[in-house]
């Protein structure tokens, strides 16, 4: 279990930088689209699609990211009404119940985005949009092996060591 931790941290460890360097970009391509529209009466004209995409990218790394430090906006009635040692079945139970429905909104997007590939849909000038939209697909199947391991977690501290609240 130790190795599954320290790849899901080598993980969490490369999102947090693409997260910084894509929030970067984007202020720093914001602020010279403030500059060029208010200086000079001109803009990127692809600018604001990019930063549209760009947060895209923002949302998915960051929902990833929530996900591994259990951050991420929930619905658990039945965990909150639970007690003692049916808690972490409850807790693993919607734990199992969000990685299905991540999984099958993987395998969507994943279509969406070889439609977008196979359809050939350009962004801006010749930039294909699926090279923006790939993180769709990647985000949700991250989150996925993100709410499987937590189940693993919920179930094994929970029931094997008999807890009654699973960390």
């Amino acid at each position: 279990m130790r190795i599954i931790q320290k790849i899901n941290g080598f993980v969490a460890q490369t999102e947090t930088y693409i997260l910084v360097f894509v929030v970067l970009v984007m202020v720093v391509f914001s602020f010279a689209q403030v500059v060029l529209r208010n200086v000079f009466d001109q803009g990127i004209l692809w600018g604001d699609i990019m930063l549209r995409h760009l947060v895209l990218w923002v949302g998915f790394v960051g929902a990833s990211l929530a996900s591994k430090e259990e951050k991420h906006i929930n619905i658990d009635v039945f965990s909150r009404l639970m007690k003692g040692r049916y808690k972490p079945i409850a807790q693993a139970v919607v734990y199992i119940f969000a990685t299905y429905i991540t999984y099958l909104l993987m395998w969507a997007s994943w279509a969406f985005v070889m439609d977008e590939k196979e359809y050939e849909t350009i962004l801006f000038g010749n930039v294909a949009s699926w090279y923006f939209q790939i993180i769709i697909p990647i985000g949700f199947g991250l989150m996925a092996i993100r709410f499987a391991l937590h189940a693993l977690e919920k179930s094994i501290a929970g029931i094997i060591f008999k807890t009654g609240e699973a960390k």
